[in-house]
């Protein structure tokens, strides 16, 4: 962000989800630099230290806090969402950031690795802070998504509660991607007339932590076509902040531009649909 813009956020709060590395962090320290008043929330404690620490020293906002939270596990989200809540605070900018990538397994929940971490976590977590963000409208919730969601046809609601069985876990994350542009879209719906607005996003293929369960070599060799974080960030920080998409509210963006989702991204009944399986998961 430019330097005269340092304080347009002040006042503000945001909760940020992943925000100890990669892209998060970016998107973090540039949040905080403008006057936020910033939250990480992150699996680890002391790496999100280590993260608030840099982003004070980066920007002399004292501002940056930490909280715990594994989105694999819905009691740690349940917690998180209540440490959050007992500050009294508002919530002006939620951000679904966390995410995980060629990784395969179960989360701690009870469901396939990349569609538990990536999209019922954070359904969760927004479902449980989704009071107060509309008690401090104007606010937006910007989520995260991927290209990869083109490349899914669907959701099998039986696959998601079993675990991985793609190659390298890719199919699986595409699907996690395509349930949050459909989750990003229907949350829109729900949320029409309340000056909550929603964002999802493709960040460009990011050099992240994101990647951090792809097996070497193919890692590694993976990286060296990939943005850095700083670029990665861009879009998420263009959602989050813009004055241009104030009035915009459910679409999917791609290099700080409005850019339309794959056909089954535009599905309103499949988007109805995974709402109601994910209401009744996270019970």
């Amino acid at each position: 962000m430019e330097p005269n813009n340092a304080q347009t956020l002040a006042g503000r709060v945001a909760l940020i989800t992943g925000a100890n590395t990669g892209i998060g962090l970016v998107t973090a320290r540039e949040l905080a630099a403008r006057g936020a008043h910033v939250f990480i929330a992150c699996r680890s404690i002391e790496k999100g230290q280590v993260a608030a620490d840099e982003i004070r020293k980066a920007t002399g906002n004292t501002q940056v806090e930490v909280l715990a939270l594994d989105l694999g596990d819905f009691e740690s989200v349940r917690q998180c969402a209540k440490a959050f809540l007992a500050r009294d605070l508002p919530l002006h900018l939620l951000i679904n950031n966390a995410g995980l990538a060629g990784a395969k397994g179960l989360t701690k929940s009870g469901f396939e690795l990349a569609f538990g971490t990536n999209h019922l976590g954070p359904f969760l977590l927004t479902q449980l802070l989704l009071d107060r963000i509309k008690l401090s409208a104007p606010a937006r919730i910007v989520t995260v998504a991927s290209r990869a969601h083109i490349r899914v046809s669907g959701i099998d609601f039986d696959a998601v509660t079993k675990p991985t069985i793609g190659k390298a876990g890719l199919p699986e994350y595409g699907v996690s991607k395509l349930a949050n542009v459909l989750f990003s879209a229907e949350l829109a719906r729900r949320l029409a007339g309340t000056g909550v607005t929603t964002y999802a996003l493709h960040p460009g293929v990011v050099a992240s932590d994101v990647w951090r369960e792809l097996p070497q070599p193919l890692r590694a060799l993976a990286k060296l076509f990939m943005i850095s974080v700083d670029e990665g960030a861009a879009t998420t920080l263009y959602c989050a902040t813009s004055p241009d998409v104030g009035n915009e509210t459910g679409l999917y963006y791609d290099k700080c531009s409005v850019k339309e989702p794959s056909k089954v991204g535009q599905d309103a009944a499949l988007a109805a649909e995974l709402w109601r399986r994910s209401e009744d998961w996270v019970r």
